[in-house]
This record gives structure tokens, C-alpha cells and sequence, in this order.
């Protein structure tokens, strides 16, 4: 650590001791407001930092002022480091790092929309989470925001979308309600003829203010307001609540426990993962892989269900370990199905990859390049797929994965083949990650009870690698040991920017399928 802490020092051009260690793999700085796009230019460029959140919180009740804080991550020293700022109620700005570092773009906007801080020097601090007819000062996440507060509407102007201009060029509105089940959003595209000039989103329409409802909870019961963040997600958000928790409280989870939280994660990237792959088929109409597909995760969540007793993995995840063990009859059938699904999903791969109609729908659509990747912060699968090789399992290891033997697996190409190969590999990583764990399972307890009290005033960060990407939660205390602030980032808050700059230079029929190539979730972004 004292390596680390004297390579950040100098990047940053501040004293070792400037830097705290709050938690082990957690850096803290703190400056002046002014000084966060320096600090920024400098952890791009020194450390190879990315950006991995923003966020605000109230503390006026204990310290009289307003904090911003920006998670790095720092891949090359394997830690996370919290830049953060005091903002005076009175005078509520902080200089905006969104110019330079678009990453920081929805997250700043996100600060102006629940705490009402102006990001000075922000390229479009126009609303991003709140809609037209949400009324003017009515900051949600301020603490003098009642949780039952009724709002009233607002009445103005529409959301000022990108105006139409030039000869033959339209809009063409797509939702927020749409033909299927997905949730909604909006998206409206700019096109001459069939090629699409540009695409704006509009998202929030399903924001359930998770992030409030947490403060209201005893932070025992939070695991369960994790798991339904995002439903395709559960696992991934429970883990990194339990890991903030846990990490707060001192609590180690027993071997057991970690090795059967990477068998629950990694099932849940396989299960999606598969799922996806024949749902791109489906956005091409091709429809016997896809048939094939849904057969291979009806399979596999069946099996789920009969083995930790959720479909989707939902109430197997507690703090401090886990809530349902793996007999020896079911490790046996588990890793029997196993192999079964590494033949079955070889052939159906086999039958996507040998199809030229299919190939020729996903190959060079859909482009995200690796430094519009980067500028914009993308992350996970999509990350990968656009060749930025980054992936917190390996990274910044958390529960057995330190222990274990895996692959990354990156492509370089940034399109709709790209992000299908990434999945595809992924599942055969995931398939041998699994192997090892079934196979080394520790004899131990499955919890770690928790102490009955948190720290007062204390504050942690957990994540996890979801099988989109970064799930990350902070949480804080109060002078009661109370959970007074969590912060919740979604990989798809992230990555929603990068499916606007995929979609330019192709046409509107091949939206559907580069949209489900990212695969995004409207519920892990609205929260």
C-alpha cells in the first residue's frame, strides 16, 4: 500500500499523506471544488485512471455543507480512489469535469437534478433523470425531501429534443411505450432517407427512488431492495450491498460462501448471456438458433429454481455469505448440466457463426470504437467488445475470484459481432470458472454473522462484476450507525451514452439489433 500510495501522490502532486486509506483497496483525497478537473486530468493521464461514478451527499445536518465525491479506478494499483469535494449551501457549485471527460456527463447531471449543485463549465446541464413536469427546486435526495412528499406538476415546455434541420432530413419517435415488454424509453432519430444521422434518448420513466427508499430501510433488510434493482441483475446488485456492508462492518464471509457467490454470479452471466445471444437472433429473424437459445436458459433457470430456489437467483445472497448451500447430489447435477449446456451452446454458436444472412446483419453494424468506448466511460461487456480490457473479477478481485483461473475475453471490433463473441466466450469462461469452484468447494459455515450495530459516520464502497458490467454501491452512516446515503451505479447508466454513438451511420431496421447487442436495463439505469 505504501507503494501505491506514493505513485498516486505523485501523480496527483500532493504530499503520501494527503491520501487516506479508509478501507483496504479504497484511496480518499479531498480538495477544494475547483480542484476536481485537475485532479481529474491528472488521474487520466498519470494513472490510466476511468471514471466509475459521481455522486452527492447532504450533510448539513453534521457538517453544514453539501459533499461531492468522483470514484476512480485505478486498474494498475488495483484500488478505487474517492476524490472528494465540500460544497457550501450557500453558494451550491462545483467546477464540472464533463468538458474533458464525458464519462462525467449523466453523472453530473444527475447531481443538479436530486441535489440541486450547479456543475459550472458543463457542457449540457440540461435534466437527465427528471422529466418536464417535475417542478423547479424539488430536490429529491436533499434530506429535507420527505420520502411522501407529493409534487405538483409542473406545466411547460416539451423536452427540448435536437431540432430537425436540412432538406429531406426527419424525426422518427420510437416509445417510451413499445410493442413488447421491455420497459419504457424514448428514443428519437434524426434520418435522411433510411441512415440514421442521430439518435437522442429519453430515459427515467421508471424511476422508483431506490436510492431514498434505502435510507428509510434498517440496513439488514437493503439486501432485498438490491436484488430488485434490476431483476436480470440480482445477484450482481446484492453482492456489492452485502460487500459495502460487509466491508463496513468488518465481516468476512466463510470460503464456502465466497466460492458459492461466484457460482451464483457466474450462473447468472450464463443465463443472460445465452439469452441474449438468441435474442440477437431474433432481431434478425432467425428464428431456429433462437428457439434453441431460449431452450438452453429455460433449462438452465429450471434448474436454478430446483437447486437455491429462485429462477433467478433472487434471496440467495445474505450478508455474510449466502442463504442456500449446494448439496453434494446438486454440485453432481450442476456440473452434469454444465456440460451438457458447453455442447449445446458450441452447436448453436456453430449455427449463428456458419450463417452468412446472419453474419452479414451483425458484422460492421453497430460500431462502437474504442476511444469513443473510452471517452464516454462504457463499461463491461460492451467495453470489451470495443477492446478496452477491463473486468473487476480480475481487476479489482472480490469473494473467490482471486483465487481462480480465467480468461477476459476482449474483442476488438466494437460492433454487434463483437459484443455477441464477447458473450459467447464469456459463457465458456463462465462454464469453467463454475468447474473450479465445484470442484475446490471449502467445508465451512455459509454466514458470517454480521455485528448487531455499524459504525457511526462511516462510509464503504462494494462491487461486483455483473454480467453487463460494474455494479457498484457506496453507503454511508449516520451518527446512529443508520444507512443515511447509498449510491447505487448500474453499468447501464454507464453505457446508454454508448448506444447513442453506436447507432449513427446505420439504418433504422438495424437498431433493434445493435440495441440488443448492449442490451441494456431501463430499471438498473432509472433506479
Amino acid at each position: 500500500m505504501n507503494h501505491t500510495l506514493r505513485d498516486v501522490s505523485e501523480v496527483l502532486r500532493v504530499a503520501p499523506d494527503a491520501l487516506r486509506v479508509p478501507r483496504p483497496g479504497e484511496l480518499r483525497l479531498d480538495v477544494e471544488p475547483s480542484g476536481l478537473p485537475d485532479v481529474a486530468d491528472r488521474l487520466v493521464a498519470g494513472a490510466g485512471a476511468r471514471l466509475a461514478s459521481i455522486f452527492a451527499t447532504d450533510e448539513r445536518d453534521w457538517s453544514a455543507v453539501f459533499a461531492l465525491h468522483h470514484v476512480w479506478l485505478l486498474p494498475r494499483h488495483r484500488c478505487f480512489l474517492r476524490v472528494s469535494t465540500r460544497v457550501d449551501p450557500a453558494q451550491p457549485r462545483f467546477a464540472s469535469i464533463a468538458a474533458r471527460h464525458p464519462a462525467a456527463n449523466w453523472f453530473e447531471r444527475e447531481v443538479m437534478d436530486a441535489f440541486g449543485l450547479v456543475a459550472e463549465g458543463h457542457p449540457n446541464p440540461t435534466r437527465v433523470s427528471l422529466h418536464d413536469d417535475w417542478p423547479e427546486r424539488e430536490w429529491t435526495l436533499r434530506k429535507d425531501f420527505a420520502h411522501d412528499r407529493k409534487v405538483p406538476r409542473a406545466s411547460g415546455s416539451f423536452h427540448p429534443f435536437r431540432p430537425v434541420t436540412g432538406e429531406g432530413v426527419f424525426q422518427v419517435p420510437v416509445g417510451p411505450v413499445h410493442a413488447g415488454i421491455i420497459e419504457p424509453g424514448h428514443f428519437r432519430f434524426g434520418v435522411a432517407g433510411e441512415p440514421v444521422l442521430y439518435l437522442q434518448l429519453r430515459l427515467f420513466y421508471v424511476h422508483k427512488g431506490i436510492e431514498k427508499r434505502f435510507e428509510r430501510l434498517p440496513w439488514r433488510h437493503g439486501i432485498f431492495l438490491a436484488e430488485s434493482i434490476s431483476g436480470d441483475t440480482a445477484v450482481g446488485h446484492a453482492l456489492a450491498f452485502a460487500h459495502a456492508i460487509e466491508r463496513l462492518a468488518g465481516c468476512e464471509p466463510p470460503p464456502r460462501a465466497q466460492h458459492l457467490r461466484v457460482v451464483l454470479l457466474e450462473l447468472e452471466r450464463l443465463y443472460n448471456h445465452v439469452a441474449d445471444i438468441g435474442a440477437i437472433a431474433t432481431d434478425v429473424a432467425f428464428s431456429v438458433p433462437a428457439a434453441h437459445a431460449q431452450l438452453l436458459r429455460e433449462r438452465l433457470v429450471s434448474l436454478q429454481e430446483r437447486l437455491f430456489g429462485s429462477r433467478l437467483l433472487r434471496g440467495t445472497i445474505a450478508i455474510g455469505g449466502v442463504k442456500h448451500d449446494l448439496s453434494a447430489a446438486g454440485r453432481d447435477e450442476l456440473t452434469s448440466h454444465l456440460g451438457r449446456l458447453r455442447r449445446d451452446f458450441e452447436s448453436l454458436l456453430g449455427l449463428l457463426i456458419d450463417s452468412g444472412s446472419f453474419t452479414d446483419r451483425i458484422d460492421g453494424t453497430g460500431v462502437l470504437p474504442e476511444q469513443a468506448a473510452r471517452d464516454l466511460g462504457v463499461t463491461g461487456l460492451a467495453a470489451r467488445a470495443s477492446g478496452l480490457d477491463e473486468d473487476l473479477r480480475r481487476d479489482h478481485p472480490h469473494d473467490a475470484y482471486g483465487s481462480l483461473r480465467f480468461l477476459v475475453p476482449v474483442e476488438q471490433g466494437g460492433d454487434v459481432r463483437a459484443r455477441l463473441m464477447v458473450r459467447a466466450r464469456e459463457v465458456e469462461q463462465s462454464i469453467e470458472i463454475v468447474a473450479q469452484c465445484l470442484a475446490r468447494l471449502p467445508d465451512s459455515p455459509l454466514r458470517a454473522e454480521p455485528p448487531r450495530e455499524l459504525p457511526v459516520f462511516s462510509a464503504a464502497l462494494g462491487w461486483a462484476e455483473g454480467w453487463r458490467g460494474p455494479c457498484l454501491h457506496w453507503v454511508e452512516t449516520d451518527a446512529y450507525g443508520t444507512l443515511t446515503r447509498v449510491k447505487v451505479t448500474d453499468p447501464s447508466f454507464r453505457n446508454w451514452p454508448g448506444l447513442a454513438r453506436a447507432v449513427p451511420g446505420n439504418i433504422i431496421p438495424d437498431f433493434p439489433v445493435i440495441n440488443k447487442s448492449f442490451n441494456l436495463s431501463y430499471s438498473g439505469n432509472d433506479r
